[in-house]
């Protein structure tokens, strides 16, 4: 860039911005690949940031398509951005010079790696992020693992693409790194919804950069340069403690046994993870090994499909020492010809692992095929297979007439082969239509015909290629049509899964997640489904289709107990209680049982591992979900006594104030009369005992407070409410009140439609009475005192009087009604104990409380719900 297409920062900018030793911190987002959800997570803490009170403001984030980014961008100012004209297109960069100028607390700029456009001071987006850094402001920024310098010509390696736009490695230095991670499959899940890119970008992604083998290279890239910069950051690199990886297959479980005994005792000596990894080539193999999880191992199921990939890949990321594997030493002569060992590719692709064989004799166990597994699909795949043949053989006759060519036909063979493999069931029928096909092309179309003999040279070598090829092509399309089938189940599982976690989003008591729970998963697996709570009792049971239930039996109810008290599987298909109709599962949390799950299992209805897993993984739901409830209940309940024992704290404060005054009064009246008995004049006497009339009426009314008081039921600070028209209840109170003070004038303002409050009409006027009377205390007696009720969305009920309140009784008072702690105020001139009637009164109601002294009145406020 020309020195003519720089821009400059005014000198006065400089001097606003307040450049000095004081440097803003950089945080920094980072992730594997497009899509991981960087933009989202910094814009999610920038939010968190905005409520802490941070100046945040948005300097630029990528346009994109994608619904809950966009929404996150609502409620966070952004700063109008720069435009450049750049062949005849306008491009949008952000306003550096603005940016410093505002100098807020955090800016969020995407895109560090970004290349700024013609015209841009900067040439790199990362220079402008430096001078915002310079200008003391802190920044938040994006960026992925192909774009870190240092790691250019790997990731070129790794993904065959050359990224031009990096940033150095010296600018993270003193960075904050926040790791934002995903899984490969779910952001190709991601990509192929169009949630990352449109429709053509995402197909172009799919076939060159997004691809299960790179992103798995750039993600274990992201984590090593992550923790790289951790132990940078914490002041060097620390021994990092040593991690253990078992390798099991599940053909030799008796050697697997002692690789899993092996590597604990290793374990336990050196105090080091591990994990065990499955490799499982039968259909029927447990996905759990419980040798290796009560010897405490971490356990992981990989299919026989390239698991050595998988154990590599597996290896590399999670930075594994040591791997202990088993060594057949039986093994026959021709398998040590042609298949290469395990441990030996490991010592070839992971050559900074120690590898520890364990020997061991064992013969590996093959799958057993049942006669009902090796004729699957019976009488219609058997027609399906012969008709194919049959038709294959037709179409292949009419080439031949049309003279293809020889070398065509066979592959019309090889074509109905595969539509065999593609539409039956298992492996026999397209191994039979692999064998048929090669019968039929040498028998209808080699010479001599309708002969299986071969006189023409190199015919018997293409038949052999021709078998191969169809054996090959058939157990392909079974596999991947197997593969598919699963691939389906775990979406349906999981979309299970995912409805069932948003109603327990929007539940808010056990039964309801009892009731959502038992609904879902009998859809799921077609059978019936019971829920027991913690104590063992039914909660909730649902079938998926109208049968007696075979689950609600006392000797069902009787394992289910079992399960909850002892936190052990037991039922149909386990070693204890066999002789149930269902499979229960323990529902166990931190070692607390919340529960018990029962599952119909019998002939009829049987338990695949991969439901069984799901089941487990259902359960973890359901025992975090009850739990965050039973907090949320404990919680609520430690609240409620809480409230009851300041209620009670604060009414025997209240009590203890405000019966002194008039009892110390009535007290000294009555010792001066009988003192000054016949001495003191008739005027005095009769004022005397006014004064002992008027106070004894103060005592009547706190005792009718209190009183009201015992209506609302301090367990759970609740009263019994009731539809009333606040007309009614506002009438009772001026007819108690004219008898009080029979001269005090009220005014009184109602709306014109009827309203209606769902409240304790005694309590109301208790609490109305309580602030009118305080209102008479303060005015003075030709001065009105009005009452006011307004409809909004809640009842606004306004009691306000001429005359101010001392500032120091106001400043009590409000703090009465603020604070959770009572402040000791006069009866004669406060509210003292009335003021904590009313407000436990309205706190009852779910209501609120408020004071307010305006020139020369005071007002309170009372807002009830409707």
């Amino acid at each position: 860039m020309s020195e003519n297409n720089q821009q400059t920062i005014p000198e006065e900018m400089l001097l606003q911005a307040g450049f000095g030793p004081k440097r803003g911190k950089l945080r920094v987002f980072f992730g594997f690949a497009a899509g991981v959800g960087k933009t989202y997570t910094m814009l999610t803490e920038a939010h968190e940031c905005l409520l802490m009170g941070k100046n945040v403001v948005i300097g630029y984030i990528e346009p994109h398509k994608r619904p809950d980014t966009n929404r996150l961008l609502e409620g966070l100012p952004q700063v109008p951005l720069k435009q450049y004209q750049h062949k005849q297109l306008t491009l949008y960069e952000p306003d550096i010079d603005r940016l410093i100028q505002l100098k807020p607390d955090i800016v969020l700029i995407d895109e560090l790696a970004h290349t700024n456009p013609i015209g841009a001071r900067n040439k790199k987006r990362y220079q402008d992020v430096d001078e915002l850094l310079h200008a003391g402001i802190t920044v938040y920024t994006t960026i992925n693992v192909q774009h870190i310098e240092s790691l250019n010509d790997i990731v070129e390696k790794v993904t065959e693409v050359e990224v031009r736009e990096t940033v150095p490695d010296t600018f993270f230095q003193h960075a904050s790194l926040r790791v934002v991670d995903v899984e490969p499959d779910e952001l190709i899940d991601r990509l192929e919804q169009g949630k990352i890119y449109a429709d053509e970008n995402a197909k172009r992604a799919l076939k060159n950069f997004f691809t299960p083998e790179k992103l798995d290279h750039l993600r274990g890239l992201a984590i090593q340069k992550a923790s790289n910069h951790i132990n940078q950051m914490n002041g060097g690199r620390k021994r990092v403690q040593s991690k253990l990886l078992t390798i099991i297959d599940d053909r030799l479980p008796k050697m697997a046994e002692k690789c899993i005994r092996w590597t604990a005792r290793l374990a336990q000596g050196v105090g080091a993870e591990w994990t065990v990894i499955q490799v499982r080539s039968l259909d029927d193999t447990p996905t759990e090994v419980p040798l290796a999880e009560r010897l405490g191992a971490e356990v992981i199921n990989i299919e026989a499909d390239d698991s050595f990939e998988t154990i590599v890949e597996y290896a590399k990321m999670t930075g594994a020492s040591d791997i202990i594997m088993g060594k057949q030493v039986s093994q026959k002569w021709f398998q040590k010809l042609f298949v290469e060992d395990l441990e030996d590719r490991l010592i070839r692709r992971l050559d900074d692992i120690e590898i520890h064989l364990i020997p061991f004799k064992e013969k590996m166990q093959r799958p057993r095929l049942t006669f009902s597994q090796l004729f699957e699909g019976g009488g219609r795949d058997f027609s399906l297979t012969f008709g194919l043949i049959m038709l294959a053989t037709i179409v292949t006759e009419g080439m031949q007439y049309l003279h293809f060519g020889d070398q065509n036909l066979m592959l019309v063979y090889i074509f109905f082969v595969l539509l065999v493999a593609r539409y039956t069931s298992g492996y026999l029928w397209s191994a039979m239509a692999s064998i048929i096909s090669v019968l039929s092309y040498n028998w209808f179309f080699v010479e001599p015909l309708y002969s299986l003999t071969v006189y023409k040279a190199g015919y018997p070598i293409t038949l052999v290629i021709m078998l191969i090829v169809a054996l090959m092509i058939s157990n392909l399309m079974v596999r991947l049509k197997t593969q598919a089938e699963n691939a389906k189940e775990k979406e349906h599982q999981m979309e299970i899964l995912y409805e069932l976690n948003k109603q327990y989003m929007e539940t808010r008591n056990e039964q309801d997640i009892y009731e959502s729970t038992t609904t879902y998963l009998a859809r799921l697996l077609q059978r019936e489904v019971a829920l027991y709570d913690r104590e063992g009792h039914l909660r909730s049971l649902h079938s998926s289709r109208e049968t007696l239930s075979q689950m609600t039996g006392k000797d069902e109810k009787a394992v289910a107990f079992w399960v909850v008290k002892n936190q052990k599987e037991a039922g149909r298909g386990t070693d204890t209680l066999i002789g149930a109709n269902g499979f229960y599962l323990p529902i166990v949390l931190n070692g607390k049982p919340l529960g018990a799950l029962g599952v119909e299992r019998n002939e009829e209805h049987q338990l695949a591992n991969s439901q069984l897993n799901y089941l487990r993984l259902v359960i973890t739901q359901i025992a975090t979900v009850l739990e965050q409830v039973s907090l949320a209940s404990e919680k609520e309940q430690i609240q409620l006594e809480n409230e009851r024992e300041k209620v009670r704290s604060n009414l025997l404060r209240a009590v203890s104030h405000d019966l002194r005054t008039p009892l110390t009064t009535i007290s000294g009246i009555a010792e001066t009369l009988s003192e000054t008995e016949g001495a003191i004049k008739k005027e005095t006497k009769q004022k005397l005992l006014g004064d002992i009339q008027s106070e004894s009426q103060w005592l009547i009314r706190m005792v009718e407070n209190l009183l009201s008081v015992t209506r609302i039921n301090l367990t759970n600070m609740a009263v019994k409410r009731s539809e009333e028209p606040i007309e009614e209840i506002i009438e009772a109170v001026l007819t108690h009140l004219k008898k009080v003070y029979p001269q005090q004038k009220i005014i009184v303002k109602m709306p014109d439609q009827l309203i209606f409050v769902k409240v304790d009409p005694i309590l109301i006027e208790q609490a109305l009475f309580n602030l009118i009377e305080n209102g008479v205390r303060h005015g003075t007696a030709d001065t009105p005192i009005f009452l006011r009720v307004f409809q909004e969305q809640e009842v606004d009920i306004e009691i306000e009087n001429q005359g101010e309140i001392p500032l120091g009784q106001y400043q009590k008072i409000q703090a009465n009604l603020t604070n959770d702690t009572e402040v000791p105020v006069d009866s004669k001139n406060g509210l003292g104990i009335g003021l904590s009637i009313v407000k436990t009164i309205i706190h009852a109601h779910e209501g609120k409380l408020a004071i307010e002294t305006k020139a020369g009145s005071t007002i309170f406020r009372i807002y009830l719900k409707q």
